[in-house]
């Protein structure tokens, strides 16, 4: 018997990177998982990988954008399975990458859309669902760019630290009420999101890891870890919490 027998998962983004690594180790745990994403294909490819691990998991093509994917994503978990126990929204992207004054207000505005609108459209919609049974865990994934500051990425960052504000009032919100609220604030992830920021160049990466006290990048399996361990009952006394996983980034 696994953790997590029972429960019910759901995953936004987790077509690929740190949303299937998560939607993955959710199900090595017992968990019956809802796989969220815009991609079909990176999605129904989370799924396969799931089941052919023995898992359960269903796909639901949704946007983050959009309340009515985000609804029927919710409800994929409750027709499903019956229930909803935990959520991790995680799905994001990185956006322009130019100076504050140099940004339209089309490239800022994607990148709070999704990044920051859309955590609050899933924790909308997640929550309720939650108080309707027996409680749960929100985990939103933020970034060490939601504590530190960062040059040429001011939509992302100015995002992310707007998921660490709201886990932190959420939490206080519903701490009464059987839901935790938390944030992991990975440092830089060795995912494909990384790749399309332009840190597929060997030199670029270089310096990015030379960022880290432990000298690499992390890996999708150390963040989903952390984001498992925020659901566990080990974690129970544990909300409104921003957990660092950076390999010393922001320890400098």
């Amino acid at each position: 018997m696994t953790q997590f027998d029972s429960k019910v998962a759901v995953v936004t983004g987790a077509g690929s990177g740190i949303g299937r690594a998560t939607a993955e180790a959710f199900a090595d745990e017992g968990a019956s998982v809802v796989v969220a994403d815009i991609d079909v294909e990176g999605g129904e490819e989370t799924v396969e990988a799931i089941e052919d691990a023995g898992g359960e998991a269903v796909f639901v093509s949704a946007d983050v954008t959009n309340e009515d994917e985000i609804a029927s994503m919710v409800d994929a978990a409750l027709s499903e399975y019956g229930r909803l126990d935990f959520a991790c929204n995680n799905a994001g992207i990185g956006g322009a990458q130019k100076p504050t004054a140099d940004l339209t207000f089309e490239e800022w505005q994607q990148v709070i859309d999704i990044n920051l609108n859309g955590v609050w459209r899933c924790m909308n919609q997640e929550i309720p669902a939650m108080l309707d049974g027996d409680g749960g865990v929100v985990v939103n994934m933020a970034s060490i760019l939601g504590k530190v500051g960062f040059e040429n990425a001011g939509p992302y960052v100015a995002s992310k630290h707007g998921v660490v504000g709201l886990t932190k009032t959420a939490a206080q919100e519903y701490a009464q009420r059987g839901v935790r609220v938390n944030a992991v604030c990975p440092g830089f992830i060795d995912t494909p999101l990384l790749a399309e920021g332009g840190l597929d160049d060997p030199e670029a990466k270089k310096g990015i890891e030379a960022l880290h006290p432990v000298g690499r990048l992390g890996t999708v399996e150390e963040i989903a870890s952390a984001v498992v361990w925020l659901c566990t009952d080990g974690a129970s006394f544990t909300t409104g919490e921003t957990l660092t996983v950076d390999g010393g980034y922001t320890a400098r």
